[in-house]
């Protein structure tokens, strides 16, 4: 029998199912989007219910579209969105319905108690952690031990998104070190929890996972679960990763100095390298990466895809509605009318600070705008604008890269985003480096996903088959009189970050 891999993409918004042959070839995918619920302000939560019921009916439907004979399915590996607290008790059981995703920033007075402790720059280079320190996992988990005693005290172990989905197939808890180097109390160059910062955080070791391989093989599916699936017992399940070393993994980020840019809900620019890259001022993220003794390094703009979105519902009813009648994709009706936007919008700029700022911002409550509108602009303008706000944001990303590592002149680009023909040219002007889009596209996580199962499983050798799967489709030249339009409005783009940093504090302090 050729076996065959399911590879599982645990997005924030929704999970996809997909089917790989032992070649590295996607035969079908399925999507099944779940909801994301604001209880109050900065506040996000899903329920891990979800998750799983959206696990059992994408594999459900995807192995019913594909017609495979089930008993051929070998293995499987997912790759989860990060930073998730998932609280469990000594039984298994959920202790929470919802749970805090990886953009929640409820944590207020958790934090400067942490910092008391040990200083945030230094807990920044033992951990990597760049990202708004209330997002990590480890505050959360002290806001859980403040705000609800009762249920914490009930905790036994508190895991991730996707390995609260490995629970559910195998009926094991572990988690894998890119999971765990998101959790706030790793230490990268140890490649293990630090008892320095669980001490700061006031909390048990135990109540963290024990750490594996990505490519380690946890277990056989329980009876349970492969009778949900429809998939036999056998089935290996693989450790998996964290999405953006998942998706570091997929783009073909195997190599020392490689590079891509993801452009979904949040879009970042990665680099994967032996040694993390790390940087006080622009604070690159990192993660440890799914390939052993490796590092995923990154800067992000929080809402590309969202804001894109939101920009969509709100401003583009219109041609929602057209979509609808004509049966096609709001999103292509939108980038044509775009297209009749000259570069630079005539002018108009937005900001994409939809859901707050990065380390990259002068402030965490920085929050979206567009700037320079007046009578003169057109539906055209606004839509072109936003696109063009989300490049310049991450031109920004790219250059605090390029100023702590060697680039190449060439970006692969994945993602939702990585469709457009428009948006990848605005891309390269923007950035003034060729972009290259390949047949992996929007499967990035999940070949990586599938790429761990089948080393795991022992059906490659290595990663180095990812090479083989990726074919160029389709490469963006920079248009030298287009690259000029950008690279003047960029300090325009930046200046403006800075005030609207500054007006979003002063909109906090109101909600106080």
């Amino acid at each position: 029998m050729a076996p065959f891999i399911v590879a599982y993409d645990l997005g924030t918004g929704g999970n996809k199912a997909s089917l790989y042959d032992v070649d590295g070839n996607c035969l079908a995918s399925c999507f099944v989007a779940y909801p994301t619920r604001y209880p109050a302000a900065g506040r996000r939560e899903q329920r891990p219910a979800d998750w799983w019921d959206a696990v059992v009916e994408s594999t459900n439907r995807l192995l019913l579209d594909a017609k495979v004979d089930r008993r051929e399915i070998a293995c499987c590996g997912i790759s989860g969105h990060s930073l998730g607290v998932v609280p469990l008790d000594k039984d298994g059981n959920l202790l929470r319905d919802g749970t805090p995703i990886w953009s929640d920033s409820r944590p207020d007075k958790q934090v400067p108690e942490f910092f008391e402790k040990i200083g945030e720059t230094e807990w920044y280079r033992l951990t990597g952690n760049g990202f708004p320190p209330p997002l990590y996992s480890v505050f959360k988990i002290m806001w859980y031990r403040d705000n609800e005693p009762e249920m914490f005290r009930k905790i036994d172990k508190v895991i991730g998104t996707k390995d609260y989905v490995n629970f559910r197939l195998t009926g094991r808890i572990v988690t894998d070190y890119s999971y765990a180097s998101g959790s706030g109390v790793y230490d990268l160059l140890e490649w293990d929890y630090a008892d320095r910062l669980l001490e700061a955080g006031g909390l048990p070791r135990e109540i963290f996972p024990d750490i594996v391989p990505s490519t380690g093989v946890i277990g056989e599916l329980t009876t349970e679960a492969a009778e949900a699936l429809g998939l036999p017992k056998s089935v290996k399940v693989v450790a998996g990763g964290v999405d953006n070393s998942c998706m570091a993994l997929g783009a073909r980020n195997i190599e020392e100095g490689r590079v891509y840019n993801s452009v979904g809900s949040s879009s970042w620019i990665a680099v994967s390298s032996q040694s993390p890259l790390l940087d006080d001022r622009a604070r690159p993220y990192v993660f440890t990466h799914v390939i052993p003794a490796m590092f995923t390094s990154a800067v992000a703009i929080f809402s590309a895809g969202t804001s894109f979105r939101w920009v969509r519902d709100h401003l583009c009813h219109d041609l929602a509605a057209k979509a609808e009648r004509e049966g096609v994709d709001p999103y292509d009706l939108m980038t044509d009318l775009a297209a009749a936007s000259p570069p630079g919008a005539n002018r108009l700029l937005f900001n994409p600070s939809l859901a707050g700022g990065t380390s990259l911002d002068a402030s965490p409550n920085v929050r979206g705008a567009f700037i320079g509108l007046d009578l003169g602009h057109t539906q055209a303008d606004v839509v072109r604008s936003a696109m063009e706000g989300i490049a310049l944001g991450l031109r920004l990303a790219l250059d605090e890269m390029r100023r702590l590592t060697r680039l190449s002149d060439e970006m692969v680009m994945v993602g939702g985003g990585s469709r457009s023909a428009l948006w990848r040219q605005i891309f390269a002007d923007a950035y003034n480096m060729r972009i290259v889009k390949t047949n992996v596209d929007q499967q990035a996580a999940a070949l990586g996903a599938a790429a761990l199962a089948a080393v795991g499983a022992g059906l490659w050798k290595d990663f180095a088959k990812i090479d083989e799967i990726h074919r160029v489709e389709a490469t963006a030249e920079p248009i030298p009189e287009n690259a000029v339009v950008y690279e003047r409005l960029l300090p325009v783009f930046a200046r403006a970050g800075k005030h609207l940093a500054d007006l979003g504090d002063l909109l906090a302090q109101q909600a106080e």
